[in-house]
């Protein structure tokens, strides 16, 4: 297939990726192309910025969770529906697993899908040093695919030199320059970026962003770099399904529970999952017919209080969750437990379905990916299996659970972590369900089997009679 596509990186993050990447994303779809967006690693924030400028969602691209082939597949599937893809980068370009390999960087994902690269560099405080970066992230490896430079933070004067300079000492095309925009600046808090939802008047500075770079970034020469992207081929997996009509699964979604790969909400459909959203801060109910629930990550710490005092919801959740499968990450596993802290050091009840106690740590836990092993039967499979997936959390609990190993990758670190049974797996854990489609699908079969819920247990009694 021909894709156009661009990854935007930089040489540490911090750099303003985002915010360019959005901006060119804004601009790009004024002149109505139709476009896809991406983020390289597990992160959840950057795709919601991304996705509230094309009004559709941002995917996630990572090369740990999913190996070459299938990374291919899932960038291939979205490119497939569009004029152009924009890959945006993570941290640093070349900074990849355990601090110590290039797996899973920006530069193994260009070099996967074999795409052009705009290393955008944060100019402050530098004029000739930005050329000496430069030479060195396009000598580090030989196949960067490094070909454009976008320079960011720097004044309209300085930009003329500091271009002619790197396109003559390095024969690499500058794309233009972004100054400083104070009102473009998204603030910070302790799991990256704020939300697009905080940003006051979002959709009105993308746009004055897009107008800025309109007249400072070089939109020809971006698009001609996308269109010189070489041709890639990829194969669909052959994945389980469920033969019989669909099973369907509540979500919890609001602002509470947003840190979700949107990925792995689409592979539970196309297994045969009706997914029900629903929210456990502002709802009073959970939709009917469920048979079985998620949980995913996001900040409960912030809205404890407005958890805690939807006590019908709590009730609901506890009585369903007696009877149906379900899975739990992070906040969401938070959330289920029987108490949490909230930022103030204020303690809340929450839903008491899993014994144990969040508490706030103020550092960063056991952050990074994860290779996790089940250790004894459980709802997703048998011992030895493995499925993989990150941790990223200020939080923590007095009860993490056993039933599963977690590993980190080219290291010796290794913990037990997650509460499992044949009904439920919950823990700071996020999965990433294409690294193992077949114990997702299990979840799926078991939530179709319910063969705990009362109304099912009627059913066999009127039939037996």
């Amino acid at each position: 297939m021909r894709a156009p596509r661009i990854l935007l990186s930089a040489p540490a993050s911090g750099s303003g990726k985002t915010l360019i990447t959005c901006g060119i994303l804004q601009a790009l779809l004024n002149r109505n192309l139709r476009l896809s967006a991406f983020k390289c690693g597990p992160d959840y924030i950057d795709p919601m910025f991304h996705g509230r400028v094309l009004g559709i969602p941002s995917k996630n691209l990572d090369t740990f969770f999913t190996g070459e082939e299938m990374t291919r597949y899932l960038f291939c599937k979205e490119a497939l529906k569009t004029d152009l893809s924009v890959l945006e980068g993570v941290m640093g370009f070349y900074d990849g697993v355990a601090g110590k390999d290039t797996q899973a960087s920006a530069y193994d994902l260009a070099r996967v899908t074999r795409t052009p690269v705009i290393l955008i560099v944060d100019t402050k405080g530098m004029s000739v040093s930005v050329t000496a970066l430069v030479k060195g992230f396009l000598e580090y490896r030989k196949d960067s695919r490094v070909a454009g430079v976008i320079l960011n933070r720097m004044s309209a004067g300085l930009y003329p030199r500091i271009k002619e300079q790197l396109e003559t000492e390095l024969s690499i095309k500058v794309l233009g320059y972004v100054p400083y925009i104070a009102d473009c600046v998204i603030e910070s808090r302790h799991l990256g970026l704020i939300t697009p939802d905080e940003v006051s008047n979002l959709q009105e500075k993308l746009q004055e962003l897009a107008k800025v770079m309109e007249k400072t970034l070089d939109f020809e020469e971006i698009l001609a770099l996308a269109n010189q992207a070489e041709e890639l081929s990829c194969e669909k997996p052959d994945l389980p399904r469920l033969p019989e009509g669909t099973v369907k699964i509540g979500v919890a979604r609001d602002e509470a529970f947003c840190f979700y790969y949107r990925d792995n909400l689409e592979l539970l459909e196309e297994m045969g999952a009706e997914l029900c959203y629903f929210s456990p801060l502002h709802d009073g109910h959970l939709p009917a017919g469920l048979e079985g629930l998620i949980f995913y990550g996001g900040y409960p710490e912030l809205y404890a209080k407005g958890l805690s005092s939807n006590e019908t919801m709590r009730a609901e959740i506890r009585e369903a969750l007696k009877y149906r499968p379900f899975l739990a990450e992070c906040g969401g596993f938070l959330y289920l437990q029987e108490t949490l802290e909230d930022m103030e050091g204020n303690t809340w009840p929450m839903a008491g379905v899993l014994k144990g106690r969040g508490y706030r740590t103020g550092k960063l836990g056991r952050f990074g990916y994860l290779t996790l092993e089940l250790q004894r039967p459980q709802m997703l499979g048998g011992p030895g299996e493995q499925i993989r997936g990150h941790e990223f959390h200020y939080f923590d609990s007095t009860n993490n659970g056993t039933d599963v190993r977690g590993r980190k990758p080219l290291t010796s670190r290794e913990w037990e972590c997650m509460q499992g049974s044949a009904r439920y797996l919950a823990g700071f854990p996020h999965l990433y369900y294409y690294s193992n489609p077949t114990m997702a699908f299990r979840f799926l079969e078991k939530c179709k089997e319910s063969p705990d819920l009362p109304e099912n247990r009627e059913k066999r009694f009127q039939t037996k009679k």
